[in-house]
């Protein structure tokens, strides 16, 4: 597998926890090191670490069903033992309120922008995601 399909495969599997609820894998393809860091338009706003990446990630993946994504225009950059990947993002699915028993249509439009570093394999080092 070349570094491009590598790099695309580990930020697909990232959205694909989304689909197979599998949310094992999110410790895997993110780089568990303080220097990671994660950016979102979603609450919190605050530069989030690693373990609150992770945390909030997993909560999102489960209220939300029927979710699906689609990866539009990748722009892979490899520098080394770093790439940077800036991609369009339509998401969508029901988010799910299971306090009230109600769920929610939605459709994001968005940009991406993972930056990820090789080691035995790669890792997601930082990510960027917000609305279009």
């Amino acid at each position: 597998m070349t570094d491009n399909e590598e790099i695309i495969r580990i930020i697909e599997t990232l959205f694909e926890a989304g689909i197979s609820k599998d949310l094992s894998v999110l410790k895997d393809i993110h780089l568990d090191d303080s220097k990671f860091s994660s950016f979102s338009d979603l609450p919190p706003y605050d530069l989030k670490d690693y373990k609150t990446t992770i945390e909030l990630e997993e909560l999102r993946f489960v209220s939300i069903s029927d979710y699906s994504y689609e990866i539009k225009n990748p722009k892979i950059s490899v520098f080394g033992d770093t790439a940077v990947v800036a991609l369009e993002l339509i998401q969508k699915g029901m988010l799910v309120d299971n306090k009230a028993y109600t769920g929610e249509h939605m459709i994001i439009n968005g940009r991406a922008t993972f930056v990820l570093v090789k080691q035995q394999t790669w890792k997601i080092a930082h990510i960027h995601l917000s609305k279009i």
